[in-house]
């Protein structure tokens, strides 16, 4: 086979990736409000009042409820996922911070690594856009901004 002729297979399923990461993200916020909602002795108001007893201002709360609904609603269809992306970032940041100066890094001592993680995986995503499968909502039938082409060869 000449190159002009052999397929890439990666070059095939790599937008896939961006839906694997987007519906993975959806189902991890739905996990969390679940735990929030249902899960959590005491519920949304002990979450809240943990917030509050922490020193975070009224509107925390509301942010990152705004937020996780965001991720959960919006990410597995796909719908403006890049800014959903960028509305959920400081709240996972915030997160990694108010883990990390209470517990350090680790996962394992109930640390900031896995905030950091998602926090990660949301720049990702918001790098990667929507990938296959998204519901377009608006004008524009392009999920992807016109990129130059960093393959080499």
């Amino acid at each position: 086979m000449t190159p002009t002729t052999m397929r890439d297979p990666g070059r095939d399923i790599a937008p896939y990736a961006a839906l694997l990461l987007r519906v993975t993200l959806g189902i991890m916020f739905i996990a969390h409000l679940y735990w929030k909602f249902e899960i959590l002795p005491g519920g949304l108001d002990r979450w809240r009042s943990g917030l509050a007893a922490d020193g975070y201002p009224a509107f925390v709360p509301w942010y990152v409820i705004s937020a996780e609904f965001a991720g959960a609603v919006l990410l597995i269809p796909g719908i403006s996922t890049r800014w959903v992306c960028l509305y959920i970032l400081p709240m996972m940041l915030g997160a990694a911070q108010f883990w990390l100066v209470r517990k350090g890094f680790y996962f394992t001592a109930a640390g900031a690594e896995l905030p950091v993680i998602w926090s990660i995986m949301l720049v990702l995503q918001a790098m990667l856009g929507d990938g296959p499968y998204a519901v377009k909502i608006g004008g524009s039938s392009r999920s992807q901004p016109d990129l130059p082409d960093a393959r080499v060869g």
